[in-house]
């Protein structure tokens, strides 16, 4: 008697993987010494992250004026820099908390990853709007704590304050996040861990996760929680960052469009730096069975629909200033496209709108290399956005005596191939030493997919047709 067994769905993990077989796959990479490959790449991340200590370090010392600013052009690469990375870390709260909630179990494989890159994202951003004040040792006053300065305070109406605090926010919930999902996994590596000073810190950090039952209910329930809190998170912080833009009086910026233009194009980078990292990190690391190409596919799906969204938004702007008959909108967005920055401008529209188009073709999206190529060509894009926004709403504005143009120096490249050097660096440790899959959470979708007849299921005839009925009810 023959039984039929159908496969409604690809599997989430390949190889017909057991739970023993998962947990030694991923914690293969923490058990030996690190490889030629891993050193290639950590050693460079390294010297950039030295160098942008030595600038970092050169421009608190002398002051600002190391900066390529003029009055004109009051913000330029730190902003830049500050508003990337912040979009950048919006992919780890997407797929860890809004797609937890919407019970997409494909998430599974690659939420720890973007959880971590989400916190170094943050460390990055956060770095730039110190060192522009210009007296970073004085960042602390922006914390609302008793002090002997009478009346003087922060200006709590200032979109920067509230960066300050929506960030810190962000940073403190995604690191919290990110170390609830990680304490199953902490515990199964401390039970695998031989006696000794490794063991006694796995131990502490895992805090005494013992598995049972009432446990993991706890766990469920704390996690939920959690990704409940982290959801209105993906919306308000990058919302507040474009308040930053819209609040401001300038042509170009003063437009309700930006919130959710923003949100939109956050969500379009990191997914974009996911693809980049993910695509890397499974080939680096063996880890093909687990990160497989469906999840590529999906993920490059998100990234296509983000990118209409982007586009989208370019020509709601482009619309809202000619149909608004202002002339200066109408001037910045003709500069932007056809100003000294113009190739800044066509750059960013062709890795944010044009490139992610070949996502559309399922071959390009199951294939991991061109997934690479597009996916750092939108961060490009990404970048360039930001800049454009910046720049030319201000290196021409309503005095034309007043026009100035704009070149970073050697202090800000250094600057931004530093917070690049942190961030790989960071996320480099992050591989060496933390589980790069969800151990836990990837086990609880190993059925899924799976062609073979599961166990506890019995195969009866019911009017001449085989059918499958579980003895389980």
């Amino acid at each position: 008697m023959a039984s039929v067994s159908q496969t409604l769905r690809p599997p989430l993990v390949a190889g017909d993987k057991r739970p023993a077989e998962v947990t030694r796959d991923i914690c293969a990479a923490l058990d030996r010494r690190p490889g030629a490959g891993w050193w290639a790449m950590f050693l460079p991340a390294f010297a950039l992250l030295l160098l942008g200590v030595t600038a970092v370090t050169y421009e608190i010392a002398t002051g600002i004026g190391t900066w390529g600013l003029n009055r004109t052009v009051g913000w330029a690469f730190d902003i830049t820099n500050f508003v990337f990375w912040i979009g950048i870390g919006h992919a780890g709260t997407l797929i860890s908390a809004i797609l937890f909630l919407l019970r997409q179990r494909w998430r599974t494989s690659v939420n720890r990853s973007a959880e971590a890159m989400t916190i170094f994202a943050v460390l990055c951003a956060g770095m730039f709007p110190v060192i522009h004040l210009g007296r970073p040792w004085f960042a602390y006053w922006m914390l609302p704590y008793p002090n002997a300065r009478g009346s003087l305070w922060i200006n709590f109406r200032s979109p920067l304050v509230w960066d300050f605090f929506a960030i810190l926010t962000y940073f403190t919930i995604s690191l919290v996040f990110w170390y609830v999902g990680l304490i199953p996994d902490l515990a199964t590596i401390r039970d695998r861990t031989k006696p000794g000073l490794r063991r006694r810190v796995l131990e502490i950090l895992s805090l005494g996760w013992d598995g049972s039952y009432r446990t993991w209910q706890r766990y469920e329930t704390v996690y939920k929680l959690l990704a409940g809190l982290a959801t209105p998170l993906v919306i308000s912080v990058h919302t507040i960052v474009s308040w930053d833009f819209a609040t401001a009086v300038i042509p170009g910026w003063h437009t309700t469009i930006f919130p959710p233009y923003f949100v939109a194009g956050a969500i379009f980078s990191g997914m974009a730096m996911v693809l980049t990292l993910m695509t890397v990190a499974r080939k680096a690391m063996g880890l093909e069975d687990y990160i497989t190409v469906a999840h590529i596919d999906k993920m490059a799906k998100v990234t296509l629909a983000t990118s209409l969204m982007v586009g989208l938004s370019y020509l709601t702007e482009f619309f809202t200033a000619f149909y608004s008959g202002n002339q200066y909108e109408e001037f910045v967005f003709l500069n932007r496209a056809l100003g000294p920055f113009a190739w800044g401008y066509w750059i960013m529209l062709a890795c944010n709108v044009g490139i992610p188009q070949l996502f559309w073709f399922r071959k390009v999206r199951w294939n991991p290399f061109l997934v690479f190529i597009v996916s750092v060509f939108v961060n490009i894009g990404m970048w360039f956005e930001r800049f454009v926004i910046i720049v030319t709403s201000l290196h021409r504005d309503f005095l034309p005596s007043s026009w100035a143009g704009y070149a970073p120096t050697s202090i800000e490249l250094a600057t931004l191939a530093g917070s690049f050097g942190l961030f790989f660096t960071c996320f480099l440790l992050f591989c060496r030493f933390v589980p790069v899959i969800a151990i836990s959470e990837v086990k609880g979708v190993l059925s899924v997919g799976r062609s073979r007849q599961p166990a506890g299921r019995r195969p009866l005839r019911s009017g001449g047709a085989t059918e499958e009925a579980s003895v389980l009810g």
